[in-house]
């Protein structure tokens, strides 16, 4: 039985993809929350700054080789976008608070879990409402990193995804002879 309106899925599927997707998310914040923040002063922010993206590059590259393969694409994608965004996200909200920690000043507030989080929302929102603000010059490079991030992400991270549903388990045409 398929829902009106949404061809070719099964309620079944879309419920689903729905719970996949919100458990995902779910599983991302409750890591963010309860792995314990290492205080390394010395600790190069261009390391984690890399690490952080070297890990999003994998997860994105994993997602779209899942999307491709997957037999019904168009909903993998929905729940890779539901790991990917908030992946990234959450990332630049370890970094946030990590240089947080190791450097109280870095920002106009002391920040906890939940407000690196709230920052880095506000950031990828283009909001920046400006109740926290980077304050060295280290803190806002990684801000302004973000921004670029974001507008890859907003313009080629989405299109990839959808890109990788149109053109997985799509039938295939024999060769015109």
């Amino acid at each position: 039985m398929a829902l009106s309106g949404v061809v070719g899925f099964e309620r079944r599927h879309l419920v689903m993809t729905a719970l996949r997707s919100l458990g995902m998310a779910v599983l991302l914040l409750v890591v963010y929350y309860l792995v314990p923040v290492e205080h390394h002063p010395h600790q190069s922010i261009i390391l984690r700054l890399t690490a952080a993206l070297a890990v999003f590059l994998a997860v994105l590259t994993n997602e779209v080789r899942a999307i491709i393969n997957h037999d019904q694409p168009m909903l993998r994608a929905a729940v890779s976008m539901a790991t990917v965004i908030p992946l990234f996200l959450v990332l630049f909200a370890w970094i946030y608070l990590t240089i947080a920690h190791s450097n109280p000043q870095s920002f106009g507030v002391p920040l906890s879990r939940t407000e690196a989080l709230y920052f880095a929302v506000t950031v990828f929102s283009t909001v920046g409402f400006g109740d926290i603000v980077p304050k060295v010059d280290a803190a806002r490079a990684v801000v302004m990193v973000q921004m670029m991030a974001d507008l890859v992400v907003i313009a080629v991270v989405v299109r990839l995804l959808f890109g990788a549903a149109t053109r997985g388990r799509a039938p295939q045409r024999e060769p015109a002879v």
